[in-house]
C-alpha cells in the first residue's frame, strides 16, 4: 500500500522538538537504575535474547513465514531485522509499509519483538541500500570523493540526503506509532548500519576538504575540554600530543594524520546519523542505537568504515549529539572480534550502555551471552545470520552448525527462565557473568562480603575445556547459578572469619517465573560438598545454600 505524506504535514513533524515528543511511559525505553541501565518493556525490565537475521531473509515476507516459529523454539524474544530505504520509498515522497506490516503481523504471532535495522544513506559503509532516485542524482545525493573519483559511497556533505534520509525514517517512525504504540512489538531502533568511509581515511570532495581546511566546530571542542578528564585514552593522547588546543584547524588540533581524518569523519557522520534518529524520536520515540564495524587496534581508517564509532571517537559522536540534541541512546559493536570482555568494557560507559546487536553464534555466543548480561549488564545480545539454515538443506559444517546451535538455544530458554531475577540482580550490581577456557581457567570476585571462587570444573582428574555462566545473589547466603563446565567455592574475605560451606545445592527450573526444585544434589556433584559443579555435558539452573563454621 502507497501512502503519501505531504509536505507541509511532514515539515511540521520533522520540526517538533525532541523534548515536545515527550516519552510515553508505556513505551519500550530506557531507565537508569543505578550505575544500570535497562530497557523497559511493559513496565517492566527486558533483556533481548535476540538474533540477527541475514541480510535479505526479511525483504520477502513468504520466505519469512515459516522462519519466525523456528526463532521462537530457539527461545528468542526479540528479532534484529534489516528494513531498507529503498522498499519503504521506491518513488520519492510515496512511502509503502506493507512490508512493516507483515513482518509485525508475522512476529506477533509467535509473540515475538523486533529491532528494525534503517538500512538507509550506508549499509557496511557503502550505499547499496538508497533507492534508485537517490543513486542516480549524484548532483543532489553526490558521492565520497578519492583521487579525483567518485566512491560507491553517498557524502555526509549533503544537505538534501540528509533531509531525505531523515523524513523516510520519520514517516516510518510515525506508522509505527500509529499501528504499534499499543502492541509495542518493537522495541528499538538501529539507525543506518556500520557507517564511514571504506577505501579512504576521509572524503576528499570539495566540500569536505573546505571543511577540514577550516576550524574544529566550537561545539566538538568545547565537549573535549569539558569532559577531557574522561575522554577515550587514545583520543586524549592525540590531542595531548598537538598541544590540547582549543581551537584551530582539524590538523593544528589533531595532527596531519589519518587519525586527524578518522575523527574529522567521525563529526560527520554522528552529526547526519544523530539528526536522522532526531527526527524519527520528534514521530515516536523509541530507544535507538548506531552500530559499528570494530577495527583491529593498527588497522588504518578505510580498511575498515572510517568515522564509525570506535571507541577511540566515542565521545565524538557523544559530542555531537550533545550539540546537536541528537537522537541516538547509544553506541553499539558488531562484536566478532578476539577479546569479547575487552570490547564489551570499552563500549559500556556511564553514558552508554551496552547492547551487542552484531556478534558471533554457535557455541561462542551460547557462553558470551552470559558474560554481556552478567557481567556488564548488557541490554541485549544478538548474534548475526540467525535465521542461516532454518530453510532446510546443508549449510557449511552442519554437524558443528546445529550443535552450536542447540548451544546457543540452552543458554537463551534458560536465561529466560532467570529474566526477572536476572534484571534485579543487574540493577543491584549483584550478578556475575564469565566465560573460562584452558588460557582462561579461572576467576576470582567479591560477592556479598565473600571472595568467590570459579574454575573450570575438575573431578577424579578430568576437567572441563570450557565453561561458562552466571551467579547472582539472592541473599547474603542464597545464590542462584546457571551455566555448565565450571565449579565454585567460597573463602572469607577476613582470614579471622569463620569458614564457609555448602548448606545444599538444588537442581531446577523456573516455571512461570516460580521455582521448581527437580534433583537435591550431593556427594561426587558438590565435590563431597567442597564445590558447587555445574556439569559440562548439560547447562543446568542451581540453587545454593550457605552456611558458616569455625
Amino acid at each position: 500500500m502507497l501512502k503519501r505524506c505531504s509536505l507541509p504535514i511532514l515539515s511540521l513533524l520533522l520540526a517538533i522538538p525532541f523534548s515536545v515528543a515527550a516519552q510515553s511511559s508505556s513505551a519500550p525505553h530506557l531507565e537508569k537504575k543505578g550505575d544500570v541501565t535497562q530497557l523497559i518493556v511493559d513496565g517492566k525490565p527486558y533483556l533481548m535474547l535476540a538474533g540477527e537475521l541475514l541480510n535479505s531473509s526479511s525483504s520477502n515476507l513468504t520466505y519469512m513465514q515459516p522462519v519466525w516459529a523456528k526463532l521462537a523454539a530457539m527461545g528468542l524474544n526479540t528479532v534484529l531485522t534489516p528494513l531498507s530505504w529503498e522498499q519503504i520509498e521506491p518513488t520519492e515522497g510515496q512511502y509503502d509499509f506493507s512490508l512493516v506490516d507483515g513482518l509485525l503481523a508475522q512476529a506477533r504471532e509467535q509473540h515475538l519483538h523486533i529491532v528494525f535495522l534503517w538500512l538507509a544513506a550506508w549499509k557496511n559503509g557503502m550505499s547499496g541500500y538508497p533507492p534508485v532516485w537517490v543513486k542516480q542524482d549524484t548532483a543532489r545525493f553526490p558521492r565520497v570523493m578519492e583521487d579525483g573519483n567518485p566512491m560507491p559511497i553517498l557524502s555526509t556533505f549533503s544537505p538534501a540526503l540528509r533531509e531525505a534520509d531523515s523524513a523516510a525514517f520519520a514517516a516510518l517512525m510515525a506508522h509505527l506509532q500509529k499501528i504499534d504504540a499499543a502492541d509495542h512489538t518493537v522495541l528499538m531502533m538501529q539507525v543506518e548500519n556500520e557507517v564511514g568511509v571504506l577505501g579512504a581515511a576521509r572524503d576528499h570532495s570539495a566540500a569536505a576538504d573546505k571543511a577540514f581546511a577550516g576550524e574544529v566546530p566550537a561545539e566538538l571542542m568545547q565537549y573535549l575540554t569539558a569532559h577531557s578528564a574522561s575522554l577515550n585514552e587514545e583520543l586524549r593522547t592525540l590531542w595531548a600530543a598537538n598541544g590540547m588546543k582549543t581551537h584551530g584547524t582539524w590538523t593544528q588540533v589533531f595532527g596531519d594524520t589519518e587519525r586527524a581524518d578518522e575523527i574529522f569523519m567521525a563529526w560527520q557522520y554522528a552529526r547526519y546519523v544523530q539528526s536522522v534518529a532526531a527526527a524519527g524520536k520528534a514521530a515516536y520515540p523509541l530507544p535507538m542505537y548506531a552500530n559499528t564495524w570494530l577495527a583491529g587496534e593498527d588497522t588504518p581508517p578505510g580498511d575498515y568504515p572510517s568515522g564509525g564509532a570506535q571507541p577511540r571517537v566515542l565521545d565524538v559522536w557523544m559530542a555531537a549529539g550533545a550539540a546537536f540534541h541528537g537522537g541516538l541512546d547509544m553506541e553499539s559493536p558488531d562484536l566478532y572480534a578476539s577479546g569479547f570482555a575487552s570490547w564489551c568494557k570499552r563500549y559500556r560507559r556511564p553514558n552508554n550502555p551496552l547492547f551487542i546487536p552484531e556478534t558471533n553464534g554457535s557455541t561462542a555466543g551460547a557462553a558470551h551471552v552470559f558474560y554481556a548480561l552478567g557481567q556488564q549488564a548488557a541490554l541485549g545480545f544478538s548474534p548475526f545470520a540467525i535465521d542461516a539454515g532454518l530453510h532446510g538443506g546443508a549449510w557449511p559444517n552442519q554437524e558443528a552448525y546445529l550443535k552450536g546451535q542447540t548451544a546457543l538455544a540452552d543458554s537463551y530458554h534458560a536465561l529466560a527462565e532467570l529474566m526477572p531475577l536476572l534484571t534485579t540482580a543487574q540493577a543491584a550490581g549483584a550478578v556475575r557473568g564469565f566465560v573460562l577456557d584452558k588460557s582462561h581457567p579461572a576467576v576470582d570476585f567479591t560477592m556479598n562480603g565473600m571472595t568467590v571462587h570459579v574454575r573450570l570444573d575438575s573431578i577424579f582428574g578430568h576437567s572441563a575445556s570450557s565453561g561458562y555462566g552466571l551467579i547472582l545473589a539472592e541473599s547474603p547466603y542464597h545464590f542462584l547459578g546457571v551455566g555448565r563446565g565450571f565449579d565454585l567455592s567460597f573463602t572469607p574475605r577476613d582470614d579471622s572469619a569463620p569458614r564457609i560451606g555448602l548448606a545444599s545445592v538444588v537442581r531446577g527450573h523456573f516455571i512461570n517465573d516460580k521455582w521448581v526444585a527437580e534433583e537435591r544434589l550431593n556427594g561426587d556433584e558438590t565435590d563431597q560438598g567442597n564445590h558447587w559443579r555445574f556439569d559440562s555435558r548439560s547447562l543446568s539452573i542451581e540453587r545454593a545454600v550457605l552456611y558458616r563454621f569455625p
